[in-house]
């Protein structure tokens, strides 16, 4: 079984726990997740089977859209609802006009910190399981891209504890948890994350997503191929279709040549990445564009495409 099954996370589990899920009930040996769900969110998790594993290093780097829920008036250690709280503030006097601003004014390009309580690595070790022992180091801010907030709702001002929820569409690597603390921070009364659901991950949507049960009964029926994500419909690269011929070679990490491509666009980037297709066999290769300047004897140059395989599935 090679491909990729848009799966709805619940929360509770890890990311790997819904791994082991699914190597258990579909027996498949190799199995992995394209971006980790900490335990209490849930969301979109898609999980790479077979050869569909190779490929989670070019799916997972693409716009992420998460619903959001900030809660004022509260910091906790963790940044969220399942953490210690560490100070109070009074949120009473924020107004709803107040807080949807600042959040309306986060989009752009941004430095951020990544919590205690990620999967960042730290000399070896994850962040989470250092906080888990009570150590905290200090973290190296990271390049972030927030392209866009919308305010879905807003209730509780004039309380003690206003909640704002909102949409969030972001770059990999952006912590929803402290947007919400650094929110908090701004309008001078704290804030942790009190709901997280991810909605979207590359082009995987929560709206097509399915559940642990549905994939159980789905397997039961002998129908879950049906929701089986084709690795070729997967991998967000331009195509390049070739004969037959060069299969044996693709298979062997060999570069293919003009006269072994059938068709290709114009005008391809050179590096740029394209995935190399056959009609008969697939997606054969994720492959890299290489420019080659040709001389000729009438001293005229030209420059050649080879596309050079660098990750092969056939």
């Amino acid at each position: 079984m090679n491909g990729i099954i848009n799966v709805l996370k619940p929360p509770g589990m890890t990311s790997h726990d819904v791994v082991n899920f699914m190597r258990r009930i579909l027996k498949v040996r190799k199995a992995g997740h394209t971006g980790t769900l900490d335990p209490g969110v849930a969301g979109v998790l898609p999980i790479c089977l077979g050869n569909a594993t190779r490929i989670i290093e070019y799916i997972g780097d693409d716009i992420k859209q998460y619903r959001a829920e900030v809660t004022f008036g509260r910091t906790t250690d963790s940044q969220d609802s399942f953490g210690e709280t560490i100070k109070v503030g009074d949120a009473a006097g924020i107004t709803e006009k107040t807080a949807v601003e600042a959040l309306l004014s986060l989009p752009g390009l941004q430095s951020q910190i990544p919590p205690m309580v990620s999967a960042v690595k730290h000399k070896g070790r994850r962040l989470y399981e250092l906080a888990r022992e009570g150590i905290e180091v200090d973290r190296k801010p990271r390049r972030i891209e927030i392209f866009e907030i919308e305010i879905i709702r807003c209730w509780g001002f004039g309380t003690s504890s206003p909640r704002v929820l909102f949409d969030i569409k972001c770059s990999k690597g952006t912590y929803a948890r402290t947007i919400c603390h650094d929110i908090g921070e701004m309008l001078g009364c704290g804030g942790f994350m009190s709901f997280l659901v991810r909605l979207r991950t590359s082009r995987f949507h929560i709206s097509d997503a399915l559940t642990l049960e549905e994939i159980s009964e789905i397997t039961k029926q002998g129908s879950i191929l049906e929701t089986v994500l084709p690795i070729e419909k997967a991998l967000p690269l331009t195509s390049v279709w070739v004969y037959d011929d060069v299969i044996k070679s693709v298979r062997h990490g060999n570069p293919v040549f003009l006269p072994g491509v059938e068709s290709r666009p114009d005008n391809l980037e050179e590096n740029e990445l394209v995935k190399l297709m056959n009609s008969t066999a697939g997606c054969l290769a994720v492959a890299r564009v290489v420019y080659e300047t040709i001389t000729d004897p009438s001293l005229n140059s030209h420059t050649r495409y080879i596309f050079q395989p660098v990750k092969v599935f056939c």
